[in-house]
């Protein structure tokens, strides 16, 4: 089983890492150039360009000037101890068992404006750029076009004809791997909340539950549809009305 997420903004290169195991990224080579093309934006137009107030320009600006490969654990951190957002605090990896942490390097993949597509122990330095961001780069007009499929291939070289793919990213992300180069059905699990007399995604909730399903998956060695079927945390429960065939529906 493959499992897709998204990164978060919020990040922490402050705390110390519970293991010794590092990998490199994959894409190492095409953030290079990104970075390149990042370097030579000002303070104003990266405001501009991702929507992010001066004091948040100021700071990835710095970030992108004082990125440098080669990573190491001197000035990198591996991903999945670096992100801090709600679906991240879902999979609260500092409290998963340290023989676990071999299949969560197996299974989950984080899609990435910058890396491409992480494994959880991939080195990372600080960095802003979402997938969605509007960067011309080259002849590539933006991040889709940048990555084209390669990010898509990435994974096909990885999946078995018959493994499962699951798709807990944002639209935003997601979208980086178009359906039709994948050589598996993505099935998709959403999260839905009663309000005012209907089910609604309630985007705070829902990223929560993305990173509850992806320790689930992990904690259980979940492998089949049915056994994904299963969750049931934080009240969540499967609606078979609801689901199709490649979309999974969890109510609450």
């Amino acid at each position: 089983m493959k499992i897709i997420i998204s990164p978060a903004k919020s990040l922490d290169f402050e705390s110390k890492v519970p293991t010794s195991l590092y990998t490199q990224p994959r894409f190492l080579e095409q953030s290079v150039k990104l970075n390149k093309k990042l370097k030579t934006l000002s303070k104003n137009k990266l405001s501009e360009l991702m929507k992010i107030s001066d004091d948040l320009a100021a700071l990835n600006y710095d970030r992108n000037q004082n990125w440098q490969p080669p990573f190491s654990t001197e000035n990198a951190k591996q991903a999945i101890y670096s992100f801090t957002g709600a679906v991240f605090q879902g999979i609260d990896v500092n409290s998963l068992e340290e023989e676990k942490i071999p299949l969560l390097q197996n299974n989950l993949r984080i899609l990435s404006g910058l890396y491409g597509l992480l494994k959880p122990l991939d080195l990372i330095q600080p960095y802003r750029l979402e997938m969605g961001t509007r960067l011309k780069v080259g002849t590539s007009e933006n991040l889709y076009k940048f990555w084209a499929n390669d990010l898509a291939n990435s994974l096909n070289d990885e999946l078995d004809d018959n493994e499962l793919l699951i798709n807990l990213a944002s639209l935003e992300y997601f979208k980086a791997l178009p359906k039709k180069t994948l050589k598996v059905p993505m099935i998709t699990p959403v999260f839905k909340d009663f309000k005012n007399g209907q089910y609604k995604t309630i985007m705070t909730y829902a990223k929560k539950a993305r990173g509850l399903m992806v320790r689930y998956i992990i904690d259980n060695n979940v492998t089949t549809i049915d056994d994904l079927k299963g969750f049931n945390i934080d009240n969540y429960r499967f609606s078979e009305e609801m689901s199709t065939e490649t979309d999974i529906y969890f109510t609450r």
